[in-house]
């Protein structure tokens, strides 16, 4: 998801700045040119992880130094695909040890909060990042797949059939983002994470015995839980919409090849929130079977 580890980026945002401050944030000389513009736990890390996009103005962001290598959409990919490497190694020890699931969630929320809000990225946190989502994932899925067989395949394909569509999309030009639907987006995203607070409060306590909480209620003779989970799903298709046009706009004014990890992360932290709600989704409409 749209991280602000990226949307803080002018680079990859289009926030015009002047001259002192993109020196701060690169230590580098700024450019002188002119362009005109171009599970609830695990959730509640990819909820903030949103912002707002705007398009280029003023002056130009300032480009990788000669000396060293500028972020491309291949080192992106490798640097994703590594970090989703991390998350299945890890994910195994999970499916085999489904214990260590919520201590998974809980280090993974803080590192994805610390992530999310650091002015650059680091390495070691991110790679941290995905090493604790993938015992987290490993065991919810086990959890899952032992009470509904074949439910984790159904949602990896899910996940992966998503990610395809938003990206052709994307790529064919017929879905971009806009200040207005990212506003929706910012107050739909909150009042998601709202919710669900309040359903992890109502469960932890007992003042809701319904295995899903909230989720468990009918809405006309739906699951309160398969709307709610639609409405993620959306948000979370957005999101990467989000993410895209970010790694585009970085890509584009060739910044440093660190906030491609930056990028990596963002993608994996929807992409795991994606899974989630799906996985979620299925278990619910399996479960009123």
């Amino acid at each position: 998801m749209s991280n602000p580890a990226l949307s803080n980026n002018p680079a990859l945002n289009g926030k015009t700045l002047t001259a002192d401050e993109l020196r701060r944030i690169y230590d580098q000389p700024a450019a002188q040119t002119q362009r005109p513009g171009i599970d609830d736990a695990a959730t509640g890390a990819a909820a903030v992880n949103a912002a707002a996009q705007a398009g280029f103005g003023g002056q130009q962001p300032p480009t990788a130094a000669p000396s060293e290598k500028p972020m491309t959409y291949e080192n992106t990919i490798s640097k994703t695909v590594l970090l989703f490497v991390v998350v299945l190694a890890f994910g195994a020890v999970g499916w085999f040890v489904p214990i260590l699931m919520l201590p998974g969630a809980i280090i993974g929320l803080v590192l994805g909060l610390v992530n999310s809000f650091k002015k650059q990225p680091s390495v070691p946190l991110i790679v941290l990042y995905a090493v604790f989502q993938g015992l987290f994932l490993g065991g919810i899925s086990q959890v899952f797949e032992a009470q509904w067989s074949g439910i984790v395949s159904q949602a990896v394909i899910g996940t992966l059939a998503v990610f395809a569509v938003t990206l052709l999309l994307f790529r064919s030009g017929k879905v971009r983002t806009s200040p207005k639907m990212t506003k929706i987006f910012m107050v739909a995203i909150f009042g998601y994470l709202a919710f669900s607070i309040v359903n992890v409060i109502l469960m932890l306590t007992g003042a809701n015995q319904d295995p899903w909480g909230l989720r468990g209620a009918t809405l006309w003779g739906i699951p309160l839980g398969v709307v709610i989970g639609g409405l993620a799903v959306l948000l979370a298709a957005y999101s990467l919409v989000m993410d895209f046009e970010l790694i585009q706009n970085g890509v584009k004014n060739r910044v440093p090849e660190k906030w491609a990890w930056s990028a990596a992360f963002g993608l994996m932290v929807t992409l795991i929130w994606l899974y989630v709600e799906i996985l979620r989704i299925l278990a619910i409409l399996r479960g009123n079977n």
